[in-house]
């Protein structure tokens, strides 16, 4: 599948911004002024939002300007992409509950688990896309929407370092999977996020199988994680991936 750049401005930070794609997959390169090809990091958000939200595309740039080729996607049902009928359902009745005040996890876990098992794959399709670029490099780090990332570290051994943040939830099957994730690992966690209860933050970050990871937990809530977290993510990919 043949990627296709459909877009492209200088940026006043040095970064190339380009829109691109790839068959139904639309997405947006962020690419620093560098002779050399440099490693590439891909940034995915929670389902529901845009690759064009503020804060993926302050992170994104923030990383650009760093060094690193940055990728986001809009999956399916995001952005223009439309939402298949069981997801739409899956969404309804989300809402219905969360008003009714009634529990929500068996829901989430349905429509959370069809949304990683649709995004895995373009995720893979779009990072061989990327690779073949002349201007990016391995190794490739991963950052972002949690659910998604453990499935895409799990079954994508390209995938050399991952940051996470812990305000989605997260299925059981990628609770499983979680302790086949070794890489190096940086984990977000808002201690008093509205929707995440902090106790399966804490059991998720015990879960997982690598070696080296790091939980960094900051009082706020969903939407609070501070912005030095962006530029201390940097120097974990730094670490790991130059």
């Amino acid at each position: 599948m043949a990627l296709h750049f459909t877009s492209e401005q200088r940026l006043d930070d040095n970064v190339l911004e380009r829109e691109f794609t790839l068959g139904e997959i639309p997405g947006t390169l962020w690419t620093p002024e560098s002779a050399a090809p440099v490693p590439l990091i891909l940034m995915a958000h929670n389902n529901g939002l845009p690759r064009t939200a503020a804060r993926l595309v302050a992170r994104a740039r923030h990383s650009a300007a760093s060094g690193y080729a940055v990728a986001t996607i809009d999956a399916a049902g995001c952005g223009d992409r439309p939402r298949s009928a069981a997801d739409e359902q899956a969404r309804t009745d989300l809402r219905q509950a969360m008003q009714a005040g009634e529990p929500v996890d068996e829901i989430l876990e349905s429509l959370v688990d069809s949304l990683v098992e649709t995004a895995v794959p373009e995720w893979r399709t779009t990072l061989d896309a990327l690779l073949a670029l002349p201007d990016i490099d391995g190794p490739v780090g991963y950052s972002g929407w949690t659910a998604v990332g453990i499935h895409l570290a799990a079954v994508d051994p390209r995938i050399a370092a991952a940051g996470f943040f812990a305000g989605g939830h997260v299925p059981r099957a990628q609770r499983e999977e979680a302790r086949q994730i070794t890489i190096p690992l940086l984990l977000l966690l808002q201690w008093d996020d509205e929707g995440n209860p902090r106790r399966r933050a804490l059991d998720l970050f015990d879960a997982f199988g690598s070696k080296e990871k790091t939980l960094h937990a900051n009082l706020g809530g969903h939407v609070g994680t501070p912005w030095f977290e962006v530029e201390d993510g940097n120097r974990f990919f730094d670490r790991h991936l130059k």
